[in-house]
């Protein structure tokens, strides 16, 4: 069971997270300072009771929200600190991206908006695609 937005955004205030193992999916090539991702709990994921899956619309899973301190970076949550005090799914923005991690802030508020916004990211990419072809 996770806490309320509001306590999560008292005890947390801008809530910053690092994704990581990108170089394991697609690199750093899908990740564009703005962007919206998904971040879904694996509360059966074999290697960490605490994992949380970094998903783009077009693409599927990209990362996941770093959880040792090892791949945590400066300044921002662990997955652990944060997994009971967000939903089961909730969306996180890009804000900065370095090599091997991407760091995203997390967006608890307006859902109904911001899964239109994720949405909407789906099909613009489409669109490129099919420009491309």
């Amino acid at each position: 069971m996770y806490m309320e937005n509001e306590k999560f955004s008292s005890v947390f205030g801008d809530s910053f997270v690092t994704v990581t193992g990108i170089s394991h999916y697609y690199g750093s090539r899908p990740f564009a300072v703005g962007t919206l991702i998904r971040c879904i709990k694996e509360p059966d994921n074999d290697y960490d009771c605490f994992a949380i899956k970094c998903c783009l619309p077009y693409i599927g899973t990209v990362g996941y929200i770093a959880n040792s301190e090892n791949t945590v970076a400066g300044g921002t949550l662990s997955a652990e600190t944060i997994y009971y005090s967000v939903p089961d799914s909730f969306f996180a923005r890009i804000m900065f991206t370095l090599s091997g991690q991407v760091i995203c802030r997390a967006e608890l508020y307006n859902t109904e908006q911001l899964e239109r916004e994720y949405l909407y990211q789906a099909i613009e990419e489409d669109n490129k695609i099919l420009c491309i072809k």
